[in-house]
């Protein structure tokens, strides 16, 4: 039994995944307050996520090196200061995926019902829209025939992009064959919502374009993402 046993193991094979691995890392409430604090998709320096998490500076950068070594976060120098990241999409969609299942903090104050209010209605998600106007614009791009629906977790299709709504939001530059092994389109399931929204490099390139039209702005100190006048008449035009 030995013999036949060990016949089977190749050097470099891999079992299970360790699961408990990055679980102990995103588990203390400092390093998970950080990792949430980077879903935006923009790098922080280890000042600013010292007081979002509200730890001193050194013990800020004892969490940050640990999640660099755990490959959670990579950080980069400029200048006399170093910033840091979420390592890539795939780390932003386990927080996010911790996010759908973890208890929700009661609200203690107007403020914190503010930001609550602002980040279900929209948000970046790494570097993607999320909240109730992403679904919006999902659910008016599958409408419109522009993408198939969307399933959590699987990659999509852009099916045309010649539908009014897709030549506005410059559909077409997501459809160009890139070196990439990402998607170009994705169900990500939004965690307020419980339905998935665009992610993939269309989710990005909306992003982008939304901003470039001033249709949203980022809200400093958090992820949330502020609406304009001119935004709200869009979003209203294609409900």
């Amino acid at each position: 039994m030995t013999g036949e046993a060990s016949s089977t193991y190749r050097v470099g094979m891999h079992g299970d995944a360790d699961l408990a691995a990055p679980a102990r890392l995103m588990g203390e409430p400092a390093r998970a307050a950080m990792l949430v604090a980077l879903l935006d998709g923009r790098a922080l320096p280890a000042s600013d996520l010292a007081a979002i998490a509200g730890v001193k500076p050194p013990t800020a950068s004892a969490h940050l090196a640990q999640l660099v070594d755990g490959g959670l976060v990579t950080d980069r120098r400029i200048g006399r200061h170093r910033y840091f990241a979420l390592a890539g999409p795939e780390v932003a969609s386990a927080v996010e995926a911790l996010q759908r299942i973890a208890p929700r903090r009661e609200v203690a104050s107007y403020a914190q019902s503010a930001t609550a209010a602002r980040l279900a209605e929209a948000r970046s998600c790494y570097d993607h829209l999320a909240g109730r106007i992403s679904l919006q614009l999902a659910d008016a791009l599958v409408a419109e025939g522009a993408l198939a629906p969307l399933v959590a977790g699987e990659p999509g299709r852009i099916l045309a992009a010649d539908g009014a709504l897709a030549r506005r939001l410059g559909l077409e530059q997501a459809t160009t064959p890139v070196p990439s092994r990402r998607p170009a389109v994705r169900g990500c399931l939004d965690w307020t919502e419980r339905r998935p929204h665009i992610a993939g490099r269309l989710g990005a390139h909306l992003l982008d374009r939304l901003l470039a039209e001033g249709w949203v702005a980022r809200v400093p100190g958090d992820r949330s993402l502020r609406i304009s006048e001119a935004g709200r008449a869009a979003f209203a035009s294609f409900a």
